[in-house]
This record gives structure tokens, sequence and C-alpha cells, in this order.
């Protein structure tokens, strides 16, 4: 019992890694993971933190999605890579959308009352909406740069598994024991069991890592421009997937400065990040970033490669030892 993806030569070509965190899949496994009890390494600080923070608007967004089984549909629209997106697509969701969907729910387990006039209210679905914002905020907002660092981290891995073994290693690395690749057929065993064919017809997949999704793969079939693979990120042994990064060196500020030991910290932590992403995270101009990038590649910190116009940045083995060394 399985999902299986058919897969031509033409798809084989089109399917990618995410180059970015899916928050439809990522906000709803987060809220069933906050009420399991599995995985206490990785999860339980983070679960403490988030349950005192939560309001009491929270509940409804509780109510709708449990720990296993169905959600409602429209919680996770199809197009929906941001949170922003998200927001707005539940928001906009048809009233016979979202009484189907909760019709789907309701045929495994019992929904909150208020739910049943979810369609025709829409202040209801406003306060719903709002709810979906408010545990976003607290769940995820605030782990959102070690979370990048992690799905970059599995990226990475990713994509030396690629180079050295081909599409086969990348497929059969995803998650031993659940995907399993049988060319030209991808098989994908869901929590869920459910059994199904997919043809792709030149579509190709996306694989995405998620930080939340663990035992089992996540298979969302119904998206454009391709379906989507949710798999775990891959960690270190021992490592929590919501750790805090490296924080700053008095001894590494005091030798590079502030800003220019950020920046070395962050090409270091995310590798192959472009002068933008820098810029972001060490919350400086592209132009500042590009300047202290230059003086680091000049002292052989850091190397730059240039694909077109985007200058990507990893950190040399002398920058990573410097690093080491500073931070003990």
């Amino acid at each position: 019992m399985a999902f299986r993806f058919h897969f031509t030569g033409e798809d084989l070509a089109r399917t990618r890694v995410a180059g970015a965190m899916a928050a439809m899949v990522e906000l709803n496994v987060a809220v069933r993971v906050l009420r399991d009890r599995n995985h206490e390494a990785r999860f339980g600080a983070w679960r403490r933190t988030a349950r005192g923070r939560l309001g009491p608007q929270a509940r409804m967004v509780l109510d709708l999605v449990p720990v296993h089984g169905v959600s409602p549909g429209f919680l996770s629209p199809p197009g929906a890579r941001s949170v922003a997106e998200l927001l707005e697509g539940v928001a906009a969701t048809p009233a016979g959308r979202i009484r189907a969907d909760l019709a789907d729910a309701a045929a495994t387990r019992p929904l909150p009352g208020w739910a049943r006039t979810l369609g025709e209210d829409r202040d209801l679905m406003r306060r719903l909406v709002e709810a979906l914002g408010h545990v976003h905020d607290v769940l995820l907002a605030p782990y959102q740069a070690s979370a990048e660092d992690a799905l970059a981290a599995d990226r990475a891995v990713r994509g030396r598994d690629l180079l050295h073994g081909g599409v086969e290693r990348l497929f059969e690395r995803l998650l031993p024991g659940r995907i399993r690749w049988e060319a030209p057929v991808l098989h994908v065993e869901l929590a869920s069991g459910l059994d199904r064919d997919i043809h792709l017809d030149g579509r190709g997949l996306l694989l995405v890592p998620s930080v939340f999704v663990t035992g089992a793969p996540v298979v969302i079939y119904d998206t454009e421009p391709q379906p989507m693979l949710v798999h775990p990120a891959h960690q270190p042994t021992g490592a929590g997937l919501l750790a805090a990064p490296h924080g700053s060196s008095p001894a590494l500020d005091a030798l590079l400065g502030r800003t220019r030991a950020a920046v070395l910290r962050t090409v270091a932590q995310r590798e192959g990040c472009t002068t933008g992403d820098v810029a972001a995270a060490v919350r400086i101009s592209a132009a500042s970033a590009s300047e202290h990038a230059t003086v680091l590649r000049a002292a052989g910190l850091v190397t730059t490669l240039r694909d077109r116009n985007t200058a990507i940045h990893t950190a040399t083995a002398a920058g990573l030892t410097l690093l080491a060394a500073a931070t003990g």
C-alpha cells in the first residue's frame, strides 16, 4: 500500500529540491507535533515554549487539526508557499469547498459545533484566519532562521547525493524504509496507508524538506506546477531540528568586527547562500553584504561562485577553522 509516482525521462529532468520552506505543510504538521509526545529531544523545548505563548484564539486551529488523521483541506491551500499566501488562500476558500472539507474531516472524528457554520459565517472565517496567523507567529516565526538553516543543510546533502550517485541515490536516501525507487516508479509509504498511482506526465516532482515531518513523508499531489513530496530534513545525529544557530563570539567580533563576523557565520551556516541571503540574515544592505564578502574572500575565508548575475558564497576550510576556534 503506497503512493506510486510514475516517472518519464522528462519527469526526472524536471524533478527538483525546493528552495524554501512550504508554509502550508510546516504549519499544519507543527500543530500536530505540538500535541504529540514523540521526539522529545528534538521538539521538547519548542513545545514547552510554544504552549506558554499560545493565546486562547489558538483553540480554533487546534480543534480543526488533529494529532493524527484528516484535517480540513482548505487549511492547506495548494498554491501557498509563504505564510501570507497561506492566510490569503484560506480566507478566499469558497463556501462549498469549506463544507465539503469539513464533511470529509467529520467522517473520521468529531468536529467542534462552531465549525458547522464556518462556510456561511464570514466573520467566523476571519477569526479563524487570524487564529492561523497567531499560531504561525508562535510556532514557526521565532524559529525561522534556524529552520532555514536546517533546510539549507538538507539541500546541501541532497545535492551531494545527486552529484555522487545520481537520481537513484537521491531518492533512496530521502527516507529509507518509507521511500523506495524501483525505476521508473517511486514508491512512497504514507502514515495513512493510502494506495494510489500518480502519473507525473512531464511535470516532475518537487522534493520538500521539512523540519517537522519525521516518521512518514507527506504527499500533496494536487499542487501546481508539480506534485510535492515532503520528507524529513536531514540532520546530524543528536542535533535538535530547531536548535538556535551559533551565537556571537566576542573574540571573533573583536578580530573581524561584529558585522563582518556575522557575515562569516551566516555563510558558514548556510552553504551556498547568495549575497541577498546574507543581507537578509545579518540585516544589512546588499551592497554592504557584498563588500564584507569581498574582504572575507580576499582573506581566504570564503569563496564566491557566480551563476549568471547571482553570487553564491561558501565558507572555506580556513573560515570554518577560524569560527570553530573562536566559538569553541
